[in-house]
């Protein structure tokens, strides 16, 4: 059975965890003040869609395509993005809060993260080169054999990364932050 295809639709303060969801293709289309928590979105493909003051928390995202996405102002607590098919993977964030989500073994690049919460994310063994974290709160996220070349932390928060388990060549960071790269010797550093 094929799924079906929407392209161009806005839905505005639609309760899909009352409504229900159509499983489909959904393309180029804007979800604004959306309940989608708890929404079972496996195998639904999503491509050039925006997600504007939204609330995914719980949502399940088995073989989710996600292509080129927005996701700004949204709540997202708990996501398993790592359950997503990675064809194509691609997305930003904007003043999002992604706490206790995981991003577990995922290939994303280049990925922008403004002024999130990321609080207890999940990022072990996942290729963030390039990324930037602009303006985030990284409290007790985990980054193990995480792939950070490149990546600009210089104005995250709250971060705690291994130098000797994770790939840091020509990361940014930024003092004080950069005092998150020594949290595992337990110093104390004062000035």
């Amino acid at each position: 059975m094929g799924l079906d295809f929407i392209e161009g639709r806005t839905f505005d303060k639609t309760d899909f965890s009352k409504e229900g969801f159509v499983r489909g293709e959904y393309e180029d289309c804007t979800f604004t003040n959306c309940d989608l928590s708890g929404v079972n979105l496996s195998g639904s493909r999503f491509g050039e869609c925006r997600f504007i003051s939204c609330n995914l928390s719980m949502a399940k995202l088995g073989d989710t395509v996600l292509r080129d996405i927005v996701f700004k102002d949204c709540k997202m607590l708990g996501l398993q993005f790592g359950h997503c098919s990675g064809f194509g993977l691609a997305f930003s964030f904007e003043n999002c809060i992604l706490n206790h989500s995981s991003f577990y073994k995922l290939k994303i690049k280049k990925t922008g993260f403004k002024g999130c919460s990321l609080q207890e994310v999940d990022f072990t063994e996942a290729d963030l080169a390039e990324s930037v974290f602009e303006a985030c709160d990284l409290n007790k996220a985990v980054f193990d054999n995480t792939v950070l070349e490149k990546a600009d932390l210089r104005t995250a928060v709250n971060y705690s990364v291994d130098p000797e388990i994770n790939k840091l060549k020509k990361a940014k960071f930024s003092l004080p932050g950069v005092l998150g790269l020594l949290d595992k010797y337990d110093i104390r550093i004062e000035h």
